[in-house]
């Protein structure tokens, strides 16, 4: 089977039950754990967006006329505390309102250890799976992704916000109670939600209580070998697999980050 990379999709279960979108088609992945497959990069990279073929990816799929001129292309999706939709000099303004300007969650979660991250309401769970999060719990809903990023700001004075992949997928963390790290973390930023209660309106920032998502992987052994394969270097990417967690496969030889691979024409085959 042959097409282009997309991100792994995933469907909640026990275990996350994943999926590898080749072009059209999608290979079901839970079944081969255990088993040697191949994934073979053409040389080829089609942009996730215009379809057009280029000679590098950026911004995990996208020629560099698209990568220019899209918003979710654009810096603030990485830092969504510099969202400059209220400026008007959005790139894409109805696509601010569409993904932007929605309820969007601040949650803790467990990957690497505790951190804290943002996501759209309709992202839940697939962000989570997506960082390889063995637990999370959403604390805070709010109005905008400027808000959610103003409010992961004042969290990461404390926690990390961002995962090392290398022990997330070494599963060096442990289980964490998620409910007591947020009953530790929210005085220590109640002045700042006050602050953005009042700059944008009493109950944009809503406290939540939620229960603890527990995420479970499918895998045979945690990675013991994290040497990274790289189409831009080598395009074959083989071996047993012998698990996925987040965005990553887990071989016997090393592991590969599908979504940084995104619009790559690739090969699957089961060896």
């Amino acid at each position: 089977m042959q097409g282009t990379l997309s991100k792994l999709k995933a469907e909640l279960g026990q275990p996350i039950q994943y999926f590898l979108p080749l072009g059209d088609e999608k290979v079901a992945l839970n079944a081969f754990i255990g088993k040697p497959i191949s994934l073979t990069f053409s040389g080829n990279i089609f942009c996730c967006n215009c379809g057009k073929k280029t000679k590098k990816s950026y911004s995990q799929g996208h020629c560099f006329v698209c990568m220019r001129k899209l918003a979710s292309c654009d810096m603030c999706i990485m830092k969504p505390e510099t969202c400059h939709f209220d400026a008007g000099t959005c790139r894409e303004p109805e696509w601010g309102e569409a993904n932007c300007m929605i309820p969007h969650y601040v949650y803790l979660a467990n990957t690497s250890g505790l951190k804290v991250g943002i996501t759209r309401h309709t992202q839940i769970p697939t962000r989570w799976i997506d960082q390889g999060a063995t637990q999370a719990l959403p604390i805070f809903k709010v109005q905008t992704r400027l808000q959610s990023g103003l409010v992961e700001v004042a969290l990461a004075q404390f926690i990390a916000d961002k995962t090392n992949w290398r022990n997330m997928l070494k599963d060096v963390s442990v289980d964490v109670d998620l409910n007591a790290a947020a009953n530790q973390l929210l005085p220590q930023i109640a002045d700042k939600i006050a602050e953005l209660n009042t700059l944008y309106g009493e109950g944009s920032i809503e406290i939540l209580d939620e229960d603890i998502l527990d995420l479970h992987y499918p895998k045979l052994e945690s990675a013991k070998k994290l040497t990274s394969f790289n189409f831009d270097k080598d395009p074959v990417a083989s071996g047993i697999l012998k698990g996925i967690k987040g965005q990553y496969l887990i071989f016997d030889t090393g592991v590969i980050n599908i979504r940084k691979f995104t619009a790559y024409e690739v090969a699957f085959q089961a060896v």
